[in-house]
């Protein structure tokens, strides 16, 4: 009885009532802290899981862009080169020279009235000194006279008079 009798003493005394009341009012609130730690850490590995899949999504997402990047850069370059190989085929430049003349005589003809009979008096010039040049009467007679312009012209008459007649 003895023993019951120190148990009585203890819990009878105030100080000791309360320590005890408070140890176990810890040990309570340090169990529920215990249990909602362990319940945050499940979650954050959860959420770190989720982190980590959507990293490895997204570097494979990345990685195949990059792949996408690196093969339309190369195709664009590829690209670029075949159009400096083609304008550098002979006739290309002379071809993209006609097409940029073109558009400047279509876009004279309409805003230049007086233009048209001027253009085509001088493409008629043009298409018969190109006609000589085929035939090779303008280079073997430019080899036969000097450089000098007054002999040029008398020659040019001579030679179209010639053309003409048929000799």
């Amino acid at each position: 009885m003895e023993n019951s009798s120190w148990i009585g003493e203890i819990f009878s005394n105030p100080f000791l009532r309360g320590l005890c009341i408070g140890l176990l009012v810890a040990a309570i609130l340090w169990a529920r802290g215990w249990l909602k730690a362990r319940e945050l850490n499940a979650n954050m590995k959860k959420l770190r899981e989720h982190l980590h899949t959507k990293l490895e999504i997204d570097s494979a997402e990345n990685e195949r862009r990059k792949g996408e990047f690196d093969r339309l850069k190369q195709e664009r370059d590829n690209l670029r080169n075949m159009v400096q190989v083609l304008n550098q085929k002979p006739g290309r430049q002379e071809l993209r020279q006609v097409q940029v003349y073109q558009k400047a005589i279509e876009i004279m003809f309409e805003k230049s009235p007086g233009f048209a009979p001027a253009w085509q008096i001088t493409v008629k010039e043009a298409e018969e000194e190109i006609k000589r040049a085929e035939r090779g009467i303008i280079p073997f007679f430019k080899r036969m006279t000097t450089s000098s312009p007054g002999s040029e012209k008398s020659s040019k008459k001579t030679l179209e008079l010639e053309q003409s007649t048929g000799h």
